[in-house]
C-alpha cells in the first residue's frame, strides 16, 4: 500500500468527518468543564483566551494529525510509518503512532467507566431512582451506584458492547451513520434545555457568568487552563483524529475542515453552558461543582423544575450520545490497525478489542468498589489510567507530531495535503514548529507541577525562549531535521 493508495472506505462527505471528529471532541468534559473554566476564568475573556489557544496549539497540531492519516491512509502506526518512509526517515518516528494508539485505548479504559455512569442515571431517572431532597442525599446515591460491582460493571459493559457494535458495523455504515444522528440529536437537546433555561430565572445571571468581559479573573493559572482545554478538548495525540483523518477524502480541505470541527466544539461546550447554568443558578445552587454537577446537583435542581423529569431524561440521553461518540473514536484506531495492518476482519478485531478493553475497563471499575484498596504509590487502577494517558501520553505525544511535522519529514508533504498558499503555510509552519512545541512543553510542565509558572510575570522570558528557538531553529534547520531523523 502506497503512501497515496487510497482505502477501501472513506467518509461519504466532509460532514461525516466533521460530525465524527467533532463527537470524539465533545466528551463529559466538555459538558461540564470548559463552561465552568469559562466562568471562573474570566467569562468572554477566557474565551477569547482559548480561542487563541485553539489557533496556536489545537489547529496546528490537528492539521498535521488529519495530514498524517489521510497522506499515510492507515492506523497511527501504519500512517506514520509510511510518511517516514516517504520522507526517507527512520522507522524509529513510528512509536508516536503505537503511543497515540496505545493512549485511547487506555483513555476509553476507563472512559468507559464514567459513561457507565451516564446511562446508569439514564436508567434512574426513566425509573425514578433519582429521589434526593438535598446534595448530601443525591451524593449518597452516586456513592451506592458505584459501590455495587455488579451494577457498575453492568453499565460499563453495556457501554463497551454498544460501541463496538457501532465500530463493527464498518466506517460509513456503522461510525458515520451513527454520528449522523447522534451529534444533531445532542444539539437538539441541548438547544430545548437553552429555549427552557431561557424562561428559568436563572438564565441572565448564566449569560454573565460565561460571557462577563473580566481580565481581573484571568490568572496564570486561567492561561494555563485555556491552554490545556485547547489541546485536550480536540483528541489530539489519541489516535483519534489521525485515524478518522485517514478516511478524508482527497478533495476536501483538511485547513477548513479543522477550522469546523474546532469551532463547533467550542460552541456546543458554550451551548452546554447555557443549558446548564440556567438551571443551576435559578435553584440557588453553586456552579463550582466539578463532576458533581452532574450527578448530584443538577438531579437535585430538575426535582424542583416544572418538567423536571422531562429535562432530567433528555440530559442524560444528551450526555449519553456526548460519551458514545468519544468512545467510538478512541477505539478506532486499534480496529483499523488490526484490520488493516493484520489483515483481521472488522467484525473480528471490534470484537476482540471489545474483549481486551471490558477486562481492562472492569479493572478500572473495580477501583471504586472491590479494589478500593489495591493502590499503588496513592493512586488506584483507574487513577493511574487517568494520569499516564493525560500527564504523559498525550503531551508527549502531541510534542512528537509537532517535530515530525515541523522537522523531520518532507515538508512538501505538507504543502501537498494542507494546499495552503505561500504565507499561509509559512504561518502554519512556524506554528507547528514553534509555538505549538512551547505551548505543550507550559502544559506538560504545570500537568506534572514540578515548577510554578506565572505567566503574567514569566511572559517576556517564556517570549525571549520561543524567538531564541524560532532564529536557532530557522539558522540551523538543516541540521536539526538530521539529527532528529537518525
Amino acid at each position: 500500500m502506497t503512501a497515496r493508495e487510497k482505502p477501501k472506505t472513506l467518509w461519504v462527505g466532509r460532514w461525516g468527518f466533521i460530525l465524527a471528529a467533532t463527537g470524539s471532541a465533545v466528551g463529559l468534559g466538555n459538558i461540564w468543564k470548559f463552561p465552568y473554566m469559562t466562568g471562573e476564568y474570566g467569562g468572554g475573556a477566557f474565551v477569547l483566551v482559548y480561542l487563541a489557544c485553539i489557533l496556536a496549539i489545537g489547529i496546528p497540531i490537528m492539521m498535521a494529525e488529519i495530514s498524517f492519516g489521510r497522506r499515510g491512509r492507515g492506523s497511527p502506526i501504519d500512517a506514520i510509518r509510511r510518511l517516514a518512509q516517504e520522507s526517507g526517515r527512520s522507522r524509529v518516528w513510528s512509536l508516536f503512532g503505537w503511543m497515540a494508539m496505545l493512549c485511547g485505548f487506555m483513555i476509553l479504559s476507563f472512559y468507559v467507566v464514567v459513561a457507565g455512569w451516564s446511562v446508569s442515571y439514564l436508567w434512574k431517572a426513566v425509573s425514578g431512582g433519582l429521589s434526593g431532597s438535598s446534595v448530601e442525599e443525591m451524593a449518597a446515591i452516586f456513592g451506592a451506584n458505584n459501590a455495587n460491582p455488579w451494577n457498575l460493571g453492568f453499565w460499563s459493559t453495556l457501554v463497551t458492547l454498544a460501541t463496538m457494535l457501532i465500530v463493527g458495523k464498518g466506517v460509513q455504515e456503522g461510525i458515520e451513520k451513527s454520528v449522523r444522528w447522534m451529534m444533531p440529536g445532542m444539539v437538539l437537546i441541548l438547544g430545548i434545555m437553552i429555549a427552557y433555561g431561557a424562561f428559568s430565572g436563572g438564565f441572565g445571571d448564566a449569560v454573565h457568568f460565561l460571557f462577563a468581559f473580566e481580565l481581573g479573573k484571568l490568572s496564570s493559572e486561567g492561561l494555563l487552563a485555556a491552554m490545556g482545554q485547547a489541546f485536550f478538548t480536540l483528541s489530539l495525540a489519541s489516535g483519534a483524529i489521525l485515524t478518522y483523518g485517514s478516511y478524508l477524502p482527497d478533495d476536501k480541505s483538511i485547513a477548513r475542515t479543522t477550522f469546523s470541527v474546532a469551532l463547533f466544539d467550542t460552541l456546543v461546550a458554550l451551548m452546554a453552558g447555557l443549558a446548564i447554568f440556567p438551571i443551576i443558578f435559578a435553584s440557588g445552587m453553586d456552579p463550582d461543582s466539578g463532576p458533581g454537577l452532574i450527578f448530584m446537583s443538577l438531579p437535585l435542581a430538575f426535582q424542583q423544575m416544572p418538567l423536571g423529569t422531562v429535562l432530567e431524561i433528555a440530559f442524560f440521553v444528551m450526555l449519553t450520545l456526548a460519551a458514545l461518540t468519544s468512545a467510538i473514536s478512541m477505539i478506532e484506531a486499534t480496529v483499523a490497525w488490526l484490520n488493516q495492518s493484520k489483515g483481521i476482519s472488522r467484525i473480528k478485531a471490534s470484537w476482540g478489542t471489545g474483549i481486551l478493553l471490558w477486562i481492562v475497563s472492569t479493572l478500572a471499575m473495580l477501583s471504586f468498589n472491590v479494589g478500593a484498596d489495591w493502590t499503588l504509590a496513592g493512586k488506584h487502577f483507574f487513577d493511574w489510567l487517568d494520569y499516564l494517558t493525560s500527564r504523559w501520553m498525550m503531551p508527549l505525544g502531541g510534542l512528537g507530531m509537532a517535530l515530525m511535522a515541523g522537522f523531520v519529514l518532507r515538508n512538501d508533504i505538507f504543502r501537498s495535503e494542507l494546499g495552503l498558499s505561500d504565507v499561509q503555510h509559512a504561518l502554519w509552519l512556524f506554528m507547528i514548529r514553534y509555538v505549538s512545541p512551547l505551548g505543550i512543553l507550559l502544559i506538560f510542565i504545570d500537568a506534572l507541577g514540578v515548577m510554578a509558572l506565572d505567566l503574567g510575570s514569566q511572559w517576556p522570558w517564556l517570549l525571549g525562549v520561543l524567538v531564541a528557538v524560532t532564529l536557532l531553529g530557522e539558522v540551523v534547520s538543516p541540521r536539526i531535521r538530521r539529527q532528529l531523523a537518525s
